[in-house]
């Protein structure tokens, strides 16, 4: 009896030293990629602030994923171009086996967003777009994570499979529904993702479903004083529809969320337009009010044309799924992201902070929070946009953190989030992001269980909902942004 009680402890020990010496090889790993991380910091940088200038919209991000390609490839990584029918789409990949991890990237700048890397109101000249959202720091911060788990593949430390997934488009342009609806997805155990903002926190918010569309009128011309009863004005029809939807805002949920913009109404006001559009988003935190909604929204445009004699066509734009919370990941990625900290500025860094918060017409917070990390919060049904990694959560276990790329405060797609993204105050986020990214993945690839729990909550969250894609069967909308 005494030798049966012997050999137990003795097997409990062991398991207890085993236990221990993995806990400290993972703690390892992560430290030394935070430090192997750091030291690129300069690298990646540069080639967020080139994706910075570059600033190409949706679609038309060329420059900017075939850097990001070249910068993987030059890495190690298999590279396939042009996945899901998308020109500028691309998944990278290193390694064999399980576990499949997929780190999320996006680059598409803002139409309209134009602005000098500085503290005041400045528009660059010749330049439209902008990147207001931070996609420069979000796609480098993501190579940069991935690039860090492929050299510990390569050199045996880790095994599976590590893979970067070039998305264009997302906003509004749904890039990563295409590659969902593609199953670019299906052998992936977990998706990692992030987001520029002016805080450094783990994503416990849910995102609204979303759906868009461009509403097209066609009328006729004629001239606008000699002859108005020859002509049927297709801006009249674009009007009458915004009015009846306007109306409607009265009958629908209150989290409904619906906005416009009159992407054409004519060129001169004597000639009555044969052609005009509009642009619609509708939003709801649940995906089957975004299609009751919408369905409304295509009567309203109907209706308009035919008390204004013209004819109208529709074209889906865009839709996302709501944004799955997976709470055993998130509590993962919230230790990670409290092991690496938070950002701490320079004091030319406070100045410039300083006279961007002077530009508010709100009371901001202090700078001194981008150094410190928000605590992990209960999950949110309803968040205040929407994105396409909504659709990436229906289809696997996702996580994401949001990092302070912004002087907190900051508003996204504002002039003063583009003049951060093109500075070291954005570039210094960006890397918290990236570490925070890598450390998570050296979790999923080295403890199974974590894998395991997180496909169990998945599983509970999407219950029997068999995934569709809110924008239907229809091609990317490559050329939604001209």
């Amino acid at each position: 009896m005494k030798k049966i009680l012997l050999t137990a402890a003795v097997c409990a020990v062991s398991l207890v030293l085993h236990a221990q010496k993995g806990t400290n090889t993972t703690a390892l790993l992560k430290q030394n990629a935070i430090v192997n991380i750091d030291a690129r910091y300069n690298d990646y940088k540069d080639i967020a602030l080139q994706i910075w200038n570059y600033a190409e919209v949706g679609y038309k991000e060329q420059k900017s994923s075939a850097l990001l390609q070249q910068t993987l490839q030059a890495n190690g990584f298999t590279v396939q171009a042009g996945v899901a029918d998308i020109p500028t789409s691309f998944v990278a990949s290193y390694g064999s086996g399980q576990p499949v991890i997929a780190i999320l990237a996006e680059y598409d700048a803002l139409p309209g967003l134009s602005q000098e890397a500085v503290p005041g109101k400045q528009p660059i000249k010749g330049v439209d777009a902008g990147h207001g959202c931070g996609h420069n720091l979000f796609g480098t911060a993501s190579v940069a994570a991935g690039i860090e788990i492929k050299k510990l593949i390569e050199s045996k430390k880790l095994s599976g499979t590590i893979r970067v997934y070039g998305c264009p488009a997302e906003e509004g342009g749904s890039g990563k529904v295409y590659m969902v609806r593609a199953g670019l997805f299906k052998d992936v155990d977990v998706a990692v993702h992030w987001h520029p903002s002016d805080v450094n926190a783990v994503t416990m918010t849910s995102a609204l479903a979303n759906t868009s569309a461009k509403f097209r009128f066609y009328g006729l011309s004629a001239h606008a004083s000699m002859a108005p009863e020859k002509g049927r004005s297709a801006l009249d029809g674009v009007e009458a529809m915004d009015h009846m939807v306007n109306m409607m805002r009265e009958h629908v949920p209150q989290e409904t969320r619906i906005h416009y913009v009159i992407t054409q109404g004519g060129k001169a006001p004597n000639v009555v337009p044969d052609f005009a559009e509009v642009f619609y988003y509708v939003r709801h935190p649940k995906r089957e009010w975004v299609v009751s909604v919408f369905d409304r929204l295509t009567k309203a445009a109907k209706g308009a044309a035919m008390g204004t004699d013209t004819r109208v066509e529709y074209e889906i734009i865009g839709g996302t799924h709501d944004l799955l919370i997976n709470r055993t990941l998130a509590e993962a990625m919230q230790q990670n992201l409290q092991k690496v900290g938070g950002v701490n500025y320079s004091a030319a860094e406070i100045e410039f902070g300083k006279k961007i918060q002077s530009s508010f017409s709100y009371q901001s917070p202090a700078i001194e929070r981008a150094a410190t990390i928000a605590p992990l919060k209960p999950v949110i049904d309803a968040g205040g946009g929407s994105t396409d990694v909504g659709d990436v959560s229906y289809a696997v276990p996702t996580v994401g953190l949001e990092a302070a790329t912004w002087i907190p405060g900051t508003a996204a797609h504002s002039w003063q989030a583009v003049a951060c993204n093109g500075t070291d105050i954005g570039a210094k986020g960006m890397m918290v992001a990236a570490k925070t990214m890598a450390l998570t993945a050296i979790d999923l690839f080295t403890d199974a269980t974590l894998i395991t729990k997180a496909k169990e909550e998945f599983k509970q969250s999407r219950g029997d909902y068999q995934y569709k894609a809110l924008l239907g069967d229809r091609k990317p909308a490559l050329n939604y942004r001209d």
